[in-house]
């Protein structure tokens, strides 16, 4: 603790401060899109952004203290995305156990060692185009409800590309300010929803079927893994951080595993939001930057304690405003996707396909579009990458006489 005193920079704090808020005006959205598509209680609502808030702060602190890194933790929200399709037609106790037994592989994932190799054998196109795949109804949403909410939306768009141009890392904020003033001034915020209360957890006993495995557990483990590992341990390298993956792997799983009967979905190393904490603005020596992640982890305990408060206030918001808002918020998940998707020529219809069947919504057999569009992805991929052996000069000539 010593060591952090010492450390300690104002501008670690306010790198902290700006990743958790933004964490929370963006990702968050989707985590309320999916309890409202499933008709959640407040109370379970309530102990979800508890949990997930929670296990953030604590694991942030503890894992960025431990290696003297800024280890950004965070809620999967390319997860939270799969919920919004899939929990209506899942019960809850099924859900929780879909996030036991997630959790629990991520676990034996991250003891094994085995994260880069289980990487290296999945196609990344694949990865990347089910996963634009799942967002892709995020940003259709978006221009869908300016129909509705016109000049709400229409600003809220114009701020983002604003913002996008002068000062990117501010612009999902920005968002968020622009489209509560608007809501305020016209009226469109339901203040008898508002209440100021702490979060209070909520245990929900968990129920195991093959149907929520399938459809729920096996496409969070995939999108955690190749959707929020994998780019947010790229973070951490650009910036010249050797951090081991496989520690920061079981310790999120762990933490997960424990939290799941309260609603937690699933958390993991992020990466939009850890650049902030990663680079220069967080402090000029690299090996003071860890204060951010500490300071980030406690602003996420200080906002997961009133976790009430965000429900109510985010239940007051205009539909069109969260849907605007979620949509924006994963403009940059969407494009990052779509490019690591088409990226390798001879992977492209492969990675079009698994696009394709992930964003249809279809369902067969009881299961998903995520895991279908991963099946058919990987199936075309193994037709189209399969090579005949070559045949030899000498058997030519052979087969010509």
């Amino acid at each position: 603790m010593h060591s952090l005193f010492k450390d300690f920079s104002l501008s670690a704090v306010v790198a902290g401060f700006i990743a958790t808020l933004i964490s929370y005006a963006g990702p968050l959205v989707i985590v309320f899109q999916a309890a409202k598509a499933a008709g959640l209680p407040q109370e379970v609502l309530s102990s979800w952004v508890w949990a997930i808030s929670i296990g953030s702060g604590v694991l942030g602190i503890v894992l960025s203290l431990r290696f003297k890194v800024p280890v950004v933790i965070a809620w999967s929200a390319p997860g939270s995305a799969l919920l919004v399709g899939l929990l209506p037609g899942i019960g809850l106790n099924e859900a929780v156990g879909a996030y036991l037994v997630a959790s629990a592989i991520i676990v034996l994932v991250g003891l094994c060692g085995i994260f880069d190799k289980l990487i290296g054998r999945l196609p990344a196109a694949i990865s990347a185009a089910m996963l634009a795949g799942i967002l892709f109804s995020f940003g259709t949403q978006l221009f869908r409800s300016i129909q509705d909410k016109p000049l709400l939306v229409g600003a809220m768009f114009a701020t983002y590309l604003l913002f996008k141009r002068l000062w990117p890392r501010y612009a999902v904020l920005a968002v968020l300010l622009v489209g509560c003033v608007l809501s305020l001034g016209s009226g469109e915020i339901d203040r008898s929803a508002l209440v100021i209360g702490l979060a209070a957890p909520h245990w929900i006993t968990p129920a195991f079927s093959w149907h929520a495995v399938f459809n729920v557990a096996l496409p969070l483990v995939v999108v955690a893994l190749t959707g929020q590992f994998v780019p947010g341990i790229a973070v951490l390298r650009n910036d010249g951080y050797s951090t081991p993956a496989s520690p920061i792997l079981a310790s999120s799983g762990l933490a997960s595993l424990l939290l799941a009967p309260f609603g937690c979905h699933g958390l993991n190393l992020a990466a939009i939001t850890a650049a902030i904490c990663t680079g220069r603005e967080s402090h000029q020596d690299p090996d003071k930057r860890y204060v951010a992640g500490v300071m980030g982890g406690v602003f996420y305990l200080l906002l997961g304690i009133f976790g009430a408060t965000l429900v109510s206030l985010f239940s007051a918001f205009p539909r069109e405003l969260i849907a605007a808002l979620a949509g924006l918020a994963l403009f940059a998940a969407i494009g990052g996707s779509l490019t690591h998707a088409m990226a390798v020529p001879a992977d492209r219809e492969a990675a079009l396909i698994t696009f394709l069947v992930s964003a249809s919504g279809m369902s067969l057999f009881g299961l998903s579009a995520a895991f279908w569009g991963l099946i058919f992805g990987l199936a075309a991929h193994a037709v189209l990458s399969w090579r005949r052996a070559p045949v030899r000069v000498g058997e030519v000539a052979q087969g010509r006489n």
